[in-house]
């Protein structure tokens, strides 16, 4: 529920979002309703009785607040509740801040997620260990991640989200649950309410990271370290082979981080480690300790890493070390690009398949491509 302006944003996101199969549209707010000419509620009502007839299909319904609608006060969390009870049990009404007022856009996922453990069955005490996988991922990658940790001899694997509503898994005190995200960090608080415990990891970007990834739930459930070696080396070599060409021009290229995403410190760690790459500064929006820990750990000395928002300050500092790439938001890519600095759009990494063996040579390829393109460009 928001501005035509949220409307705007959230439509331009879908368009770049090509795997995420997006689900989503707008209730516009007015100038009435902002007013308070208009029942808010109401008019709430109103739009999900409409949007249900056309799609009664539907069994689970985010209300998501924006700016305005928080500015405003429409209670969405009540809404939800009188809406699942009108609308029930058939359908889920569920609600979570979007807002950008305090936040950053990978925050909405974790929003969303958080939202979902509520949900969640709980699981019988005596129930065997079960894992799960928290963070959005392409169907694909998903597909790749079960068919590993089926081949390591973990018997039972769930994913939050599901790929469908109704099989959001149980959680409980023998759930041990890997990060797929390194921003979920109310969503970990949310799990580890419910007694799931999670296994501390890199997370599975290039082909270190991902074994790193699998390693931690193999040792988990004390998979003899000569079988996982056999299970992961077919995914290792694929995704070595893959990232020799990109290490050929990256290797010794000097990258820079501007805040936006959270990845920034995981990213850094698998262009440095695996292609070569010197992080100047890795910026990133939050720094949680508890969850990037790891990646921190293993980046080079050299590196500064700052947290937050000081745009002034950044840009001083990139413009004075000259790096080879910066990446960023859209709104600093054109100036740094005229100052003579190749970018990468930074919420390109969030939006593109980037996980585990098989999306290794992808990932390298989004920070290869723009020094190509700048090769290219020179006369």
């Amino acid at each position: 529920m928001g501005s035509r302006t949220c409307a705007h944003l959230i439509q331009s996101a879908a368009g770049v979002m090509v795997f995420a199969e997006p689900r989503f549209a707008t209730a516009i707010m007015e100038e009435r309703d902002l007013a308070g000419m208009a029942d808010a509620n109401e008019e709430l009502d109103r739009v999900v009785a409409e949007l249900l007839a056309r799609r009664p299909d539907i069994k689970m319904l985010f209300l998501v607040g924006s700016c305005p609608s928080e500015v405003i006060k429409l209670d969405l969390s009540r809404a939800a509740q009188r809406l699942s009870q009108r609308h029930g049990p058939a359908l889920r009404v569920i609600n979570y801040s979007g807002s950008g007022i305090e936040t950053t856009f990978t925050q909405g996922e974790d929003a969303c997620l958080a939202a979902l453990v509520p949900e969640a069955p709980a699981l019988a005490a005596n129930a065997p260990e079960s894992l799960l996988v928290v963070g959005t991922l392409p169907d694909i990658v998903e597909d790749q991640f079960r068919r590993l940790f089926a081949e390591l001899g973990i018997p039972r694997v769930d994913f939050l989200p599901p790929r469908r509503s109704r099989d959001i898994p149980a959680l409980g005190t023998s759930t041990r649950f890997l990060l797929a995200q390194p921003f979920l960090g109310e969503t970990t608080l949310k799990l580890e309410d419910r007694g799931a415990r999670r296994l501390a990891a890199p997370f599975p970007f290039g082909a270190r990271g991902t074994t790193d990834w699998l390693k931690a739930a193999a040792d988990a459930w004390n998979i003899a370290p000569d079988h996982f070696d056999k299970v992961v080396a077919p995914g290792q070599t694929r995704a070595k082979r893959a990232l020799e060409r990109h290490r050929q021009l990256l290797d010794g290229k000097r990258i820079f981080f501007f805040p936006d995403s959270q990845l920034e410190p995981s990213l850094a760690r698998f262009l440095a480690e695996e292609l070569g790459m010197t992080p100047l500064e890795v910026g990133t929006p939050y720094l949680n300790r508890d969850l990037v820990g790891v990646e921190l750990d293993r980046l080079p000395a050299a590196t500064r890493v700052s947290e937050g928002q000081d745009v002034d300050r950044q840009l001083e500092r990139c413009r004075a070390e000259k790096p080879d790439l910066a990446v960023c938001g859209l709104g600093l890519a054109n100036p740094l690009e005229a100052e003579g600095i190749a970018t990468k759009w930074s919420i390109e990494l969030v939006f593109s398949p980037i996980h585990g063996f098989d999306q290794a040579g992808d990932l390298a390829g989004l920070f290869s491509r723009p020094l190509l393109r700048r090769g290219l460009l020179k006369v």
